[in-house]
């Protein structure tokens, strides 16, 4: 039948004959360009076939050997880090944001414990607080009773503010500042004041050792916080990040104590790192409510979608668009949350696997920082008849800081493929051609032949399969089943 016919076909037009595939097998030994393998046939001597077999078998152990060893490596991801110094006529000035240690004015806060407490609450989502037992019942009556109660706002008025008194001398670069210059921010410190937030094009610096050179008056007899809380320190704290970030004080703060004057010298660093599985970053990550990605913001990010859920609200220390909390809900919710996706690990940092991993590219400012006593005796009197003060207050209010470039150059710090994909095809070329003369022809002509060899063996193994049954009708000489079956029972 037809199966019959497919076996003809098989035999005629695709199988060749014995000899042919001898001869086949004979040229394809005698002319590829794998060395070596020619040597074996056509040297007539035993002990010289040998040897070149001997030869061949080696140089395949060590090129297999070699290559296996190359994949392995490639397959580590490895990396190297190169560190580039760039100088250039200009850069640019990054932002900083300062905060009042006392952080609410006095005459405001007539129960300054539970406003604390309550901005601590605020703040929990910042920084890590704890409320202590003690002050449970007496913030739950508090709470109850000014549930219209705005921290928010509270703080934005009672707060610390920047003006012409709190702000005394401001320049930049030669130009005068003004406290209308500054951007406001919230933070765990309160109300906060960023230079620089817009990232104006303006804010370059072109010369070394010149900079933001400001003076502070902190008013401790205006200012004010709570020493039981542990907050007993007077004097400004600021932070130095991009422009396009928000400031972030937990562990980074700099600290300028009252009757100081601060040098503050600044380098950028750009770090560039590479995406998984080279490196932990992850290039498509967008923010919704950041110009660029940031651990930081993603980290804001994450916990106000979660809060968002969990409570129905949104803090206002959070970015992002939804109905403000209020304080009942901030004691109840917003706070037992923040619990909880600290607890359980809901937003993680670091590692390509967890929900805010590296940036690919940040921008940080190492600083190097001295201090020095503010003021000899002819600038504390000079400041005492221009403020109408006591030298007793200059020495306990006043704080200098200035803040410049160390020089004009910024250090890049990039993470680097070690084996890109190119370098790898090239190790492995090199080692074929250094030990079997093979090159991408030779592999070609491999390929050919082991799959022409294949196709003959499928061709051969199906001509040797079993015939197929035929479902005949019995012949006239062959008894039938009926026949068979009487015979059966006659005998």
């Amino acid at each position: 039948g037809m199966l019959e016919k497919i076996r003809l076909c098989l035999i005629k037009k695709l199988l060749p004959h014995l000899e042919d595939r001898r001869k086949y097998h004979h040229e394809f030994v005698s002319s590829t360009s794998f060395h070596g393998v020619h040597k074996i046939v056509q040297t007539r001597s035993k002990t010289r076939k040998v040897l070149w077999l001997l030869v061949l078998a080696g140089c395949l152990a060590v090129v297999i050997w070699q290559i296996c060893s190359r994949f392995i490596y490639y397959f580590s991801w490895p990396t190297t880090t190169t560190v580039v110094v760039q100088y250039v006529e200009n850069i640019q000035f990054p932002a900083v944001t300062f905060c009042n240690l006392n952080r609410f004015q006095a005459h405001a806060v007539s129960n300054l414990k539970i406003i604390i407490l309550v901005w601590n609450i605020v703040s929990a989502i910042l920084q890590k607080f704890a409320t202590e037992h003690k002050y449970s019942q007496e913030l739950h009556d508090f709470l109850a009773g000014n549930q219209n109660f705005s921290i928010k706002e509270f703080t934005r008025k009672n707060g610390f503010y920047l003006n012409s008194s709190t702000l005394l001398e401001c320049d930049f670069f030669g130009k005068p500042c003004y406290p209308q210059d500054f951007e406001h921010v919230f933070t765990e410190y309160g109300n906060c004041f960023t230079f620089n937030h817009n990232d104006l094009s303006s804010r370059r610096v072109s010369l070394s050792g010149r900079g933001l050179h400001l003076l502070f008056d902190v008013q401790q007899d205006q200012f004010t916080d709570e020493p039981a809380l542990g907050y007993t320190d007077a004097g400004i704290t600021f932070v130095i990040h991009s422009p396009q970030e928000l400031p972030r004080f937990d562990g980074l703060g700099l600290l300028t104590p009252v009757g100081t004057h601060a040098q503050v010298a600044i380098r950028q660093l750009k770090s560039i790192i590479q995406e998984y599985p080279w490196g932990e970053c992850k290039p498509d990550i967008k923010l919704q409510y950041h110009k660029i990605y940031s651990t930081h913001g993603c980290l804001l990010e994450c916990k106000a979608r979660y809060i968002q859920d969990w409570c129905g609200c949104l803090p206002f220390i959070l970015p992002g668009n939804g109905t403000e909390c209020d304080l009942m809900k901030f004691y109840k919710c917003v706070y037992p949350a923040v619990y909880d996706i600290e607890i359980k690990g809901l937003c993680t940092v670091g590692t390509h696997n967890s929900t805010c991993p590296a940036p690919c590219e940040e921008t940080d400012y190492p600083t190097t920082i001295s201090y020095s006593s503010f003021g000899g005796e002819k600038a504390i009197k000079y400041f005492s008849e221009k403020l109408k003060k006591s030298p007793e207050y200059i020495r306990q209010n006043l704080v200098r800081i200035e803040i410049k470039y160390h020089d004009l150059s910024y250090k890049i710090t990039q993470q680097q493929k070690a084996l890109t994909i190119s370098e790898l095809l090239a190790d492995v070329g090199g080692q074929l051609g250094l030990f079997c003369g093979a090159s991408m022809i030779t592999i070609i002509e491999l390929l050919e032949y082991i799959f022409t060899n294949f196709c003959w063996m499928c061709i051969f193994l199906l001509l040797k399969a079993p015939e197929m049954p035929q479902w005949n009708n019995p012949s006239q000489n062959q008894p039938t089943h009926k026949e068979k079956k009487r015979g059966i029972q006659e005998c």
